[in-house]
C-alpha cells in the first residue's frame, strides 16, 4: 500500500513548535533587540512568516542561553559565533559541547577573574575613604600625577 502523502503543512514545524520573537524574549530573557541583533550576527536563526515576522524553532532556545552565559562570563560575541558554527549542521549545543567549548575558554576566563580581583582590592580602598576625588587616586591618577592640575574629579570635568 502506498504511503499517505504528506501536505505542505505537515512537512513543517507546527505553528505550536515555532516560537514569535516577543515569546523567545519571554521565554529567554532577552530582548526583542538583542535576538535581532544575534539573529543578524549569525548566532541564531528563523523562518519568516508569509508576514515576514520571525518564528523561531523552540531549539533557538538553547542556543540563546548558550550565548548568554557565554557573554555572561565574558566571552566575546565573535568567539561565540565560531564555537556555534563549529557544531555539526549548526545544532543545538549540548551539554557534551559546552564542556568542550568552556574549556577552551578556561584561562581566558582565568585571566578575567585576575582583573576583577585586582579591580575589587583597588577600588575597596577608594570606595572606603568616600571623598570621590581623582587627586589621590590610585586608579586614574598614579602616583598623584594630576595634583597641579586642581582637586574633584579633574579627568571628568575639565578637558
Amino acid at each position: 500500500m502506498d504511503p499517505v502523502p504528506r501536505t505542505h503543512a505537515q512537512a513543517l514545524p507546527q505553528h505550536r513548535d515555532l516560537l514569535t520573537i516577543g515569546e523567545l524574549s519571554a521565554r529567554s530573557g532577552v530582548a526583542p533587540s538583542a535576538l535581532r541583533f544575534y539573529e543578524k550576527l549569525g548566532l541564531i536563526q528563523a523562518t519568516r512568516t508569509g508576514g515576514n515576522q520571525r518564528r523561531y524553532e523552540r531549539t533557538q532556545l538553547r542556543r540563546v542561553a548558550f550565548i548568554r552565559i557565554s557573554a555572561q562570563v565574558g566571552v566575546p560575541l565573535e568567539t561565540i559565533k565560531e564555537a556555534l558554527a563549529s557544531l555539526p549542521a549548526n545544532r543545538t549545543p549540548t551539554k557534551a559541547d559546552w564542556a568542550r567549548l568552556s574549556a577552551g575558554w578556561r584561562s581566558h576566563l582565568d585571566e578575567q577573574i585576575k582583573l576583577l580581583e585586582r579591580l575589587r582590592e583597588t577600588l575597596t580602598g577608594c570606595i572606603g575613604c568616600g571623598c570621590l576625588s581623582l587627586k589621590s587616586c590610585s586608579l586614574a591618577n598614579t602616583d598623584d600625577r594630576l595634583a597641579g592640575k586642581g582637586s574633584g574629579p579633574v579627568i571628568l570635568t575639565r578637558q
